[in-house]
C-alpha cells in the first residue's frame, strides 16, 4: 500500500464528506492504493455516523472513536499504530489542510529519501494577534533549542516514512514535537514543504491560548527526558553536588571567620544570625534533595520495561526476527 491518511478529529460532520471526497479525487488523479484512517476523539455531534457511512461507500475509509476526548496525541498515536502504508500522511479534519499537496510529500519521502516532511503555512488566515505572532515566538523558540531548521511544528499536515511512526509514541500534547521525537529516535532526515492554508468552512477552531503555555512546558520535557531519561544521575547528580559544595563552602567561609574572630577577640555576631548561614543551609539541603531523586530515578529506570530498548535500524549475517 502506498499511502496511509491518518485524520484525527472532533466535531467535524460537515467537513468529513468535502474532505474525503477531496481525498479520495487525488488518490484516483495519482493511481496510489490508500487508506484513510479517521481517529473520532470523542465528537459529540455526528461525526462517528459520517464516518460509518463513508466507510460503507469505501472500504479504503477506516474509523477508530474513542470514548471520551483524549487529545490529538492520543488520536495520531493509536492512527500510527493501525497504519499499514509505506508514506503516512497526517492532515487535520476542518479542511485548512490541502489534499492537493499528498502527491508531492509523499514523493518527498519515497524518491527524495526523507524520514519525515513537515508542513509550512507560510501564509495563514487567521488572526495574527491570536495565532501568527505567538505561533511564531514558539516556533523560533523551538527551533533554537531544537536544532531542528522549521518553521511550523504544529502543522498538522506532514508526511512520514512508516518506519518513523512505528518507532516513536505520542502522548500527552506532544503531537507538537513529533519532529523532535523523530530525531531523538535517530531519523534525521527532516525536511520542510510549503503548503496551503485555507480558511476553515465549517465548525469552530480548537485552537486556545493555553497552548501556548503548556507547548512550552511540554518542550522543557521533552529535552529533558531525550537527554536524561536513562541517566538521570547525570543531572540531578551533578546539580545536586554543586549545590552541595556552594552551601558547604559557604558554611567553612562563615565558620573561619568566626574563628578568625575568636582569636583577635574581635566582636561578631553569631554565625546562625547570618543571612548567609541559612543560605548555605537551603543549598546543601536541595543539594542532597536533588542527589537522592537522582538515585530514586536510578532506581525506577533499572526497574523499567525499556531500559534496554534500542532502535535496529538493520542487520547483517543474523537471523531476521
Amino acid at each position: 500500500m502506498n499511502i496511509s491518511v491518518i485524520i484525527p478529529l472532533l466535531n467535524e460532520e460537515e467537513s468529513l464528506p468535502h474532505l474525503i471526497s477531496w481525498i479520495e479525487k487525488v488518490m484516483e488523479k495519482e493511481g496510489f492504493s490508500y487508506e484513510v484512517l479517521l481517529i473520532d476523539d470523542g465528537s459529540n455531534d455526528g461525526s462517528w455516523k459520517v464516518i460509518e457511512e463513508l466507510s460503507q461507500k469505501n472500504e479504503n475509509i477506516k474509523g477508530i472513536k474513542f470514548r471520551r476526548n483524549y487529545g490529538k496525541s492520543a488520536a495520531l498515536n493509536v492512527g500510527f499504530e493501525h497504519c499499514q502504508a509505506d508514506v503516512v500522511i497526517t492532515m487535520d479534519a476542518d479542511l485548512q489542510d490541502s489534499p492537493d499537496e499528498i502527491p508531492e510529500l509523499y514523493s518527498m519521502i519515497i524518491k527524495d529519501g526523507y524520514d519525515l516532511v513537515s508542513g509550512w503555512k507560510k501564509k495563514r488566515y487567521d488572526s495574527k494577534l491570536a495565532k501568527n505572532i505567538p505561533s511564531k515566538l514558539f516556533n523560533s523558540t523551538t527551533r533554537l533549542i531544537t536544532g531542528i531548521k522549521l518553521h511550523d511544528f504544529n502543522c498538522g499536515l506532514k508526511a512520514y516514512k512508516k518506519d518513523v511512526v512505528k518507532s516513536i509514541e505520542v502522548y500527552g500534547e506532544m503531537h507538537r514535537y513529533i519532529p523532535v521525537i523523530a530525531k531523538w529516535a535517530g531519523f534525521r532526515k527532516i525536511g520542510e514543504k510549503i503548503v496551503q492554508h485555507r480558511k476553515r468552512e465549517f465548525g469552530t477552531t480548537k485552537f486556545g491560548m493555553n497552548r501556548f503555555i503548556n507547548g512550552y512546558l511540554d518542550l522543557i520535557s521533552i529535552m529533558f527526558v531525550s537527554k536524561f531519561s536513562k541517566k538521570p544521575m547525570h543531572f540531578f547528580g551533578l546539580w545536586g553536588t554543586v549545590m552541595f559544595i556552594l552551601g558547604f563552602l559557604a558554611a567553612g567561609i562563615l565558620g573561619v571567620q568566626k574563628i578568625i574572630a575568636s582569636v583577635n577577640h574581635q566582636p561578631m555576631r553569631l554565625v546562625t544570625d547570618s543571612p548567609y548561614f541559612h543560605l548555605a543551609l537551603v543549598l546543601m539541603v536541595i543539594g542532597s534533595m536533588l542527589f537522592l531523586t537522582g538515585f530514586l530515578a536510578e532506581l525506577i529506570g533499572r526497574n523499567s520495561s525499556t531500559r534496554n530498548h534500542y532502535l535496529i535500524q538493520e542487520k547483517t549475517n543474523l537471523e531476521q526476527d
